[in-house]
């Protein structure tokens, strides 16, 4: 599984840390490096729709 997908599940919530490590067979400790880690960053832009009054 794609470790920025179960990244992106522990910080929305989705997952706790332990799980979120254990998915990745990590450490609970490493897991805090990871979360932090800006290449891993939840990189989903939210783009507004504004609406055209005509």
């Amino acid at each position: 599984m794609d470790k920025r997908k179960v990244i992106m599940a522990y910080r929305r919530g989705f997952i706790t840390m332990q799980e979120c490590a254990q998915i990745l067979g990590i450490d609970s400790m490493q897991i805090m490096g990871m979360v932090n880690d800006p290449e891993l960053a939840d990189s989903v832009r939210v783009f507004s729709k504004h609406s055209v009054n005509g």
